[in-house]
Formats: structure tokens, C-alpha cells, sequence
């Protein structure tokens, strides 16, 4: 198959544990640009941190960030495509997470203004633990997330355990069917698992699949490679869909190849040289 566009997850794929990226993967990836085939970063962290990761290959890349809810070109920082929440689904969510105890982090567009993440104040110290630790940086801070005014919000996150995340999720979609789009972040994660929340036409698959019709690929030239379960749609519906040793059973399942090493052994590496015989 004449593969064109390749997309790479970060956190549990082309990331070890502890953040790093290996040099083997590095070596292939730029091996492989030169070579002509298009390498998108697809995450869903933000555009900030992922861009930081990915001008480590040195090589022009595309990231889908957010999910996919927003794409930008790291050469110039251009916005291609962003796909918001609209403010009245914004305000439902928010009203029912509090209903559940549930303190939202807003992922938003404001890159240039410096900040990415919004939160609310929290004196006491009880509304957010690991997530806005690990995320302290390029956030703002309002008395109430409610009066955040603008249009630019990509995702909708909460942080509790995995019982009650679930029952929100289960409580979004009965009262709100074919509204969003949401998942459960669980795998590897030192910050336990995530509930994210975005637009009904957000998804790393829809906006990969977008970007690639624009450039004329077709799905089944496109690769897909990731571990965890807002991965799986990518990786089920790419022309060939690779998951990765360390990934979640739900990925597994989605995927055409389960790489033989995990992302501690650089097994995106691996697969791609026995995919393109390099």
C-alpha cells in the first residue's frame, strides 16, 4: 500500500512513561519524512506542550491537537481547523458536573494570550488535585468558570475516579444524545483517569480524515498509531490501524497490528520498520 500520511499519538506511544522520546523513533520518523510521507501529531494534549515534543524530530509536522479539536502548523503557529463547543452546551455540562461534585478544567484557544487551560479559584485547595499540578503552567484562574464569555473552548475535562466518570458520561449522552463527543482517558496515566468532553464533530479520526481530503489522500492511505481510548475511532477507521503493546484492551481490539514492544522500547520505531522495510 502506498501510505502517504502517517498519525502519531504522543502520551503511551511516541512518549516513554516518564516523557521522553527515544532517539530510535526520532531516527525513523526523520528517516521517513525524508522519504515524503506526511507525520501529524495526533494528541490530545494541547497545542503548547505537544509542539514542544514534536520540535524534537526537527522535521515540519502538522498537530492535531485537543483531540483533533484543533489543528495548527508549528512552523508558524497558523490555525487550520478548530472546532469549539457551543457556549449553551458549555453551560449545561458545567451545571451537571457541579450536580456530581465535579470541578471542570477548560481546555481553550488562547495560545497567543498565553494561556490554554481555565480553572476555577480554589482556596481550599478541594476542587482539582494531580491534573492542574501536572498542568500548572499557561493557565488562568476565574471566581467562576460560568463567566468565562468567549467561544473558544475545545475541551471539557474532569478528573475523578473511574466510577463516577463514567456515570456523568453515561448521564451526558442519555440526556443529550448526538450532542458530544466524549471518552475516558485511563491508560498509564500518573494523573488518574479523565473524562473529556468535546463538540460532536471533534475527534482526532474527523479532523485527520478532513486534513487528508483536503491534501487529496484517501483513508485507506493513512496510517493511525496510538494506545489509549480516544484513540481507538483513529486507529479502527485508518487504512491500517496500529496499536500500540501498552495500550488499552479497547484499542487493541480497533487496531489491524499490535506493535511487539511498548512505548518504554520504542515500539512505534519497531513497527515502522517493518511497515516500510527500513
Amino acid at each position: 500500500m502506498n501510505y502517504k500520511l502517517l498519525a502519531i499519538d504522543l502520551d503511551g506511544t511516541l512518549l516513554t512513561d516518564d516523557k521522553r522520546m527515544l532517539e530510535e523513533n526520532k531516527k525513523v520518523l526523520t528517516a521517513l519524512s525524508k522519504k515524503g510521507l506526511e507525520i501529524i501529531i495526533a494528541t490530545g494534549r494541547r497545542y503548547w506542550s505537544a509542539k514542544n515534543f514534536a520540535k524534537e524530530l526537527g522535521i515540519e509536522l502538522t498537530i492535531l491537537a485537543n483531540n483533533g479539536n484543533i489543528i495548527r502548523r508549528i512552523s508558524d503557529d497558523r490555525v487550520l481547523v478548530t472546532k469549539y463547543l457551543e457556549k449553551e452546551d458549555f453551560h449545561q455540562i458545567v451545571k451537571k458536573g457541579r450536580n456530581m461534585g465535579l470541578h471542570p478544567i477548560l481546555h481553550v484557544n488562547h495560545y497567543e494570550e498565553g494561556y490554554d487551560l481555565l480553572i476555577e479559584e480554589d482556596e481550599e485547595g478541594n476542587k482539582y488535585s494531580n491534573y492542574v499540578k501536572k498542568n500548572i503552567v499557561r493557565h488562568k484562574k476565574l471566581k467562576n468558570i460560568l463567566d468565562y464569555e468567549e467561544s473558544r473552548i475545545l475541551v471539557i475535562c474532569y478528573e475523578n475516579s473511574y466510577e463516577t466518570l463514567r456515570k456523568f458520561e453515561k448521564k451526558i449522552h442519555k440526556e443529550y444524545p448526538q450532542r458530544f463527543n466524549t471518552h475516558i482517558l485511563i491508560n498509564g496515566s500518573d494523573i488518574g483517569p479523565i473524562l473529556e468532553i468535546m463538540s460532536l464533530k471533534g475527534s482526532k479520526w474527523l479532523s485527520l480524515r478532513d486534513y487528508a481530503k483536503d491534501k487529496g489522500i484517501n483513508e485507506s492511505q493513512i496510517i493511525a498509531i496510538g494506545d489509549d481510548n480516544n484513540d481507538v475511532e483513529m486507529v479502527a477507521k485508518a487504512g491500517l490501524g496500529i496499536a500500540m503493546k501498552n495500550g488499552t484492551e479497547k484499542v487493541k481490539k480497533a487496531a489491524d497490528i499490535i506493535t511487539k514492544k511498548t512505548n518504554n522500547e520504542a515500539g512505534v520505531a519497531q513497527v515502522l520498520k517493518e511497515i516500510f522495510k527500513i
